[in-house]
């Protein structure tokens, strides 16, 4: 493939769809290879919008509004990064050949919607999964997680990143339950799905490649598992390699394949797995790069967001593991526009360790604003020195007096 030189006629122009963290890194490892760059959001001043070469503020889930934006840029790619985006125009920007999809419309549609990729991963590939069952109101949510028993969980079928997504302890839970996946979803009134708990020993993030090999032809690839912690639904804490034994190894691997087989195209997905001793279900899967998978910046010979690059341009990949590492959650502590960040020095002075402040304009109590990356000999030693790391970062008010501390002189 011909990369051309942004900013000019011969420029290859991607579009990311959602410019949080995560893009805004897929947009770095993007740059890096010479790709013009136009980063779409919600809101502005997102973070993907710092870094890329254009940037436009658009209601994403408007099926107007993204054709608008993507018949003025003309990218060669656009990628989603989100899963609050009109899918259908995605499929007819597809169809119409305006643009090349990552990784296919196809995959969008079904992710962003937790029945069409249940269906289809339980009902179409037979793969294993909790029992689920869908309700549309208090009564057959009720009504169904009395069938599969207490404690169960209900999660909106259109939400992302643990929101709306709680436990159902026994009947008196239900009405809560309830009203919170209603607030939680993209799609007020919508339906849940219900599911069976299963007794896990772990969860892992299973990222999987999907790129061209030296023939031209699809290729899938692993990188070592990546295990997790999730709070409400929202990841705190990552680290990688999971150790496990090789059946389940290669449960999660042949799952994963055929998950992203079925899905097609190029890039790479986040497939989450539930792992019992040698057992193993699936159980979601994003066509995109992964929270949890930020811990591949300071484990991996090519992080997640520069495999997803390289894949979707139709370059070599390299899942390499090159250290044991982990990675825990900045979070922003109040609800404030424009916080700053004390500490920093401090949690950079903890060993073999990084951060990254994503530069989000707005904090909430538990918007994520960072992350503390570390390495070591081993997951043990890494996950002590992320969470050290995380702990001594301290967001504070803008204007607030600064906390006693050496000043940096030139």
């Amino acid at each position: 493939m011909r990369i051309g030189t942004p900013l000019t006629p011969g420029a290859t122009r991607v579009m990311l769809l959602g410019a949080g963290e995560l893009g805004k890194e897929v947009l770095i490892a993007l740059q890096r290879l010479g790709v013009e760059t136009i980063a779409v959001d919600r809101y502005p001043n997102a973070p993907g919008h710092q870094v890329a070469h254009r940037a436009h503020v658009v209601d994403m889930t408007d099926a107007a509004a993204i054709r608008a934006v993507v018949e003025a840029e003309r990218p060669h790619f656009v990628v989603p990064e989100i899963e609050a985006i009109a899918t259908d125009e995605l499929a007819r920007i597809e169809a119409d050949g305006l643009a090349t999809v990552i990784p296919t419309a196809r995959a969008t549609q079904l992710t962003m919607n937790r029945e069409g990729i249940r269906r289809l991963v339980a009902e179409t590939l037979g793969l294993p999964t909790s029992r689920y069952e869908f309700a549309e109101s208090g009564g057959e949510l009720r009504t169904s997680a009395a069938r599969l028993g207490f404690p169960c969980i209900v999660k909106p079928v259109m939400s992302s990143s643990g929101k709306g997504q709680s436990v159902i302890a026994g009947p008196d839970d239900v009405d809560r339950a309830w009203e919170y996946a209603q607030s939680g979803g993209r799609v007020k009134r919508g339906r849940v799905i219900v599911e069976e708990m299963i007794r896990f020993d772990y969860e892992i993030t299973l990222l999987t490649v999907r790129s061209l090999d030296d023939t031209g032809r699809n290729r899938t690839s692993y990188c070592e598992p990546v295990g997790h912690v999730q709070v409400r639904g929202d990841y705190v804490e990552s680290w990688q390699p999971q150790a496990m034994s090789d059946v389940a190894l290669a449960r999660a691997r042949d799952i994963a394949r055929r998950v992203t087989d079925d899905l097609g195209g190029r890039g790479i997905f986040g497939v989450e797995l539930f792992v019992k001793g040698d057992h193993v279900w699936f159980s979601e899967v994003s066509p995109r790069p992964h929270d949890t998978g930020m811990v591949t910046m300071a484990t991996q010979a090519q992080s997640e967001f520069e495999l997803h690059a390289r894949a979707i341009l139709g370059l070599p990949v390299n899942t390499a593991l090159r250290t044991p590492g982990a990675s825990a959650v900045v979070y922003g502590a109040l609800d404030a526009k424009g916080i700053t960040f004390e500490g920093v020095d401090g949690a950079l002075r903890v060993p073999q360790t990084d951060l990254r402040l994503f530069g989000k304009p707005e904090s909430f109590a538990r918007r994520r604003m960072g992350v503390a990356l570390a390495w070591g000999d081993d997951v043990g030693e890494a996950r002590i020195r992320a969470k050290l790391c995380a702990a001594k970062v301290r967001p504070v008010a803008a204007g607030s007096p600064a906390s006693e501390a050496p000043v940096p002189t030139a």
